[in-house]
């Protein structure tokens, strides 16, 4: 009982010191706050005393501004109403001086009415006597006035006439005198402008090699090689001492080309024999269109041409081997092109219709159909059917005058091919009279039945001619020889003899699998 009862006197005592330490924590923060509450009071009266003396002198600030503004206004008004009154007292002035000018006005007007009615009498007077005049001159002369005035209108025209006469005749003159010398400039600037470098078309292209052993591989055993390249491509291959090159003759610039290609594909690949000459180049001749196609695009893209017919870019790349008179025709067109197109901008003309027009003025020479046609005539026919403009068929077809010209782009493209021709060295009249013989002898012989292809070759001293064999037979094949060398004879003109060659070979193929 005794420890129970010490247990519960310790925690009365406990609670009761807690309670007393609770009652005198509360007391000693009571006094805190009433503590901060009095110096919140005081720092809150300070700061309120503060703003009260700064809106006073923001106010005291603020009125003296205003009183300055209303100050300057008043006087503002001050002098707008001053101006005002000196304004009325000058229009007052005015006033006063313009009803005096209103009465010497009217005085005036009134004197002036006397003067009008005056000479309106005068007048009256003078017509009086003007027509009593004109009866005593007609009296006189015998004619009326009409009649008078009518010779003396014819008179004044005749000699109007004849002074308009002479000046126009000066005019004309002078006019031919300053267009002949206009013509002589724009001639000259542009020959001077598009000075280009000429160079003349050969028909012998040089095949370089290394070493005199693929001499022997390109020739093969007994010429087979050889003579397999040149019946597929028809150029005349010379295999001679020359050290490091074979030669490949043709006219015909393409052949020499596709030659020199497959050539190099078969040097390069090492595997020559028949077969693989006629794969090769028949892979080149398809490489060789693409080509074609690619610098017809690239020229047109050169000279700034869109729009075109892609079989006319075909033909435009076509011209690169083509020569006129020996000169590059695709050189040649590109030349005319340019001078077209300066001096149709000297002429105030279209430059670009007259580029076009001397691009396109000889692809008639480059086209396979109706080679009895002028290349004037066929070529503005090739431009009508891929829908050109009728000027540009026109400058074309009239540029050798073999049609009238109607634009005035066709006499531009005329000089500008005689410009492009006219250069020294520009053109050898020779090389294109021989092939045109050659091209004459190939057209004859491809005439016959049964003929697949037809070469000249050896500077047109032989002719090839291959034949399909299930179209000729051996005999028939020996005949149509000497029948194509008679019309040769009989037909053509050509320095010494040609040979006939008639070629007849059958093929098997079959392919195992």
């Amino acid at each position: 009982m005794d420890l129970t009862s010490l247990i519960i006197g310790l925690v009365i005592g406990a609670i009761i010191a807690i309670a007393v330490y609770a009652i005198a924590r509360r007391a000693m923060l009571k006094g805190k706050k009433e503590e901060i509450l009095e110096k919140a009071e005081l720092e809150g009266e300070k700061i309120k005393n503060e703003k009260i003396l700064q809106a006073k002198e923001k106010f005291l600030s603020l009125k003296s501004e205003h009183e300055q503004y209303v100050n300057e206004k008043n006087a503002q008004l001050r002098e707008a109403e001053q101006r005002i009154r000196q304004k009325e007292n000058s229009l007052n002035q005015q006033t006063g001086e313009l009803q005096r000018k209103n009465k010497e006005v009217e005085n005036l007007k009134n004197s002036l009415k006397g003067q009008n009615e005056a000479l309106q009498r005068k007048g009256e007077e003078y017509d009086r006597l003007r027509a009593e005049a004109n009866r005593q001159i007609e009296n006189i002369a015998g004619m009326s006035a009409s009649e008078a005035k009518n010779i003396l209108m014819e008179n004044m025209k005749a000699e109007a006439r004849t002074e308009a006469q002479a000046y126009i005749n000066d005019t004309i003159d002078e006019a031919r005198l300053n267009a002949a010398k206009e013509a002589k400039r724009i001639v000259i600037n542009t020959i001077q402008r598009t000075a280009t470098e000429t160079a003349i078309e050969n028909a012998v292209t040089a095949f370089p090699i290394d070493s005199d052993e693929i001499k022997g591989r390109i020739i093969g055993r007994e010429g087979r090689n050889i003579r397999a390249l040149e019946a597929a491509t028809g150029v005349e291959i010379v295999v001679d001492d020359t050290p490091d090159a074979i030669l490949l003759s043709a006219f015909d610039p393409v052949r020499r080309e596709v030659a020199r290609l497959a050539l190099h594909q078969l040097v390069v690949d090492g595997r020559i024999h028949p077969a693989r000459i006629e794969e090769v180049v028949a892979k080149v001749q398809k490489q060789l269109e693409e080509e074609i196609l690619e610098t017809g695009k690239r020229t047109c893209i050169d000279l700034g041409i869109h729009g075109m017919s892609m079989e006319l870019v075909r033909m435009i790349g076509r011209m690169k081997y083509r020569s006129s008179y020996g000169q590059n025709l695709l050189q040649h067109s590109r030349e005319v092109a340019n001078i077209c197109a300066i001096m149709a901008s000297e002429l105030g003309l279209n430059p670009k219709v007259a580029k076009r027009a001397g691009l396109l003025h000889d692809i008639g020479k480059v086209s396979e159909e109706d080679p009895e046609l002028p290349h004037a005539i066929m070529g503005m026919k090739l431009a009508e059917q891929y829908k050109e403009k009728p000027e540009i068929c026109n400058a074309i077809g009239a540029h050798h005058e073999e049609i009238e010209m109607t634009s005035l782009i066709a006499p531009i493209v005329m000089v500008g091919d005689a410009i492009s021709g006219a250069r020294p060295g520009a053109r050898r009249e020779v090389i294109e009279s021989y092939i045109k013989r050659l091209k004459g002898m190939e057209d004859l012989a491809q005439e016959y039945q049964g003929v697949t292809k037809a070469y000249a070759i050896q500077a047109g001293r032989e002719l090839r001619v291959i034949v399909g064999a299930d179209q000729v037979t051996d005999d028939q094949a020996a005949v149509l020889s000497t029948d194509i060398a008679k019309k040769i004879q009989d037909e053509m003109t050509y320095p010494g003899q040609v040979k006939v060659t008639v070629i007849r070979e059958t093929r098997s193929v079959a392919y195992a699998k």
